[in-house]
C-alpha cells in the first residue's frame, strides 16, 4: 500500500515538536509492554484526508508510544522478532 501522508508531514517541525513532547512525556517507554520506546503511533491511521487536521495529527490525545515490536503488532498482527527475542535500545536482537 503507498503511503498518502506526504514525508514533508512527519519532517514538519510540528510533527517533530509533538512527538518528541509527546515521547518525552511517556518518558521514552512503550504504553503497551514497558519496553524502550521508538515510535509514536497514531492511533488514528493518518491520510491524505485528515493528515492537515491537526485535531487528528498532532493531538497527545489520539497518539501512542510504541516499542517496534508492539508496532508491528498494530499494523501487520505479528512481532517483529521471534518468541524469546526483543531488540534492545540500540536496535540489536537480543534473548530475553
Amino acid at each position: 500500500m503507498a503511503r498518502s501522508v506526504p514525508q514533508a508531514f512527519y519532517k514538519s517541525s510540528k510533527w517533530i515538536k509533538c512527538r518528541n513532547g509527546y515521547m518525552a512525556s511517556q518518558n521514552y517507554m512503550c504504553e503497551r509492554c514497558g519496553d524502550v520506546a521508538s515510535i509514536c503511533h497514531h492511533k488514528i491511521w493518518l491520510n491524505a484526508d485528515n493528515y492537515t487536521n491537526p485535531y487528528v495529527s498532532l493531538n497527545h490525545d489520539l497518539l501512542e508510544s510504541l516499542c517496534q515490536t508492539c508496532h508491528n503488532q498494530e499494523h501487520f498482527g505479528s512481532p517483529s522478532t521471534g518468541e524469546g527475542l526483543r531488540f534492545d535500545e540500540k536496535g540489536n536482537l537480543i534473548k530475553i
